[in-house]
């Protein structure tokens, strides 16, 4: 029997607040687990200084969506790019 998704998050607490806020599973997900592995403040104090998706090119966006696989990139948009990556 194949494990549901929900049996792989480590922080189901912290899970569902994220979805909440309206973030993706995907990125809920690992922040659960990163915050159960490592502890929450750990986690909060990550990050780093990416530029802003608006400063980017439509060539750069594109690259990175087919990085993560999202479809339909091709005929995107810039601003459907920019909300598509932060979606995913």
């Amino acid at each position: 029997m194949a494990k549901r998704n929900n049996d792989r998050i480590k922080d189901p607490e912290l899970y569902e607040e994220l979805r909440e806020e309206g973030n993706s599973k995907q990125k809920s997900a690992r922040i659960a687990n990163a915050a159960a592995r490592d502890g929450r403040s750990a986690v909060g104090e990550r990050g780093g200084e990416a530029g802003r998706y608006e400063d980017w090119t439509v060539d750069e966006l594109r690259k990175r969506a087919a990085e993560i696989g999202i479809d339909g990139r091709s005929t995107m948009r810039k601003d459907e790019l920019i909300q598509a990556l932060r979606d995913s």
